[in-house]
């Protein structure tokens, strides 16, 4: 079983220059999988959850898990200098819960 290299240990801290990065990822699983996640990280993060979607506060991070039909919509906001270690954790936890492997293309804003 892998560590989760952001689960444990943070201690809350004020963000730098935020950022949102968002990506689609190809699944028709998409409310388990976001669910899958939503319960690993519930007992380390504040999390909400609505109809429509599924959030995750972080320390330094908010990820937003919106299911559609056919993607997972994901969007993370951070500060730029977390981002590249954040979308890696991100994609990496979406693949253990769905049990295969994801690719994402992540769009910066």
């Amino acid at each position: 079983m892998q560590t989760c290299q952001i689960c444990y240990g943070k201690v809350p801290t004020l963000w730098s220059k935020k950022m949102k990065s968002s990506s689609q990822i190809a699944t028709l699983e998409s409310a388990r999988i976001a669910k899958r996640l939503y319960n690993h990280w519930k007992h380390k993060f504040e999390v909400k959850e609505s109809e429509q979607q599924f959030e995750i506060i972080m320390p330094e991070a908010q990820v937003s898990l919106i299911p559609q039909a056919e993607y997972l919509a994901v969007e993370i906001t951070a500060s730029v200098d977390k981002m590249d270690h954040l979308e890696k954790v991100v994609l990496d936890h979406l693949s253990r819960m769905a049990q295969q492997e994801f690719k994402a293309e992540w769009q910066r804003s």
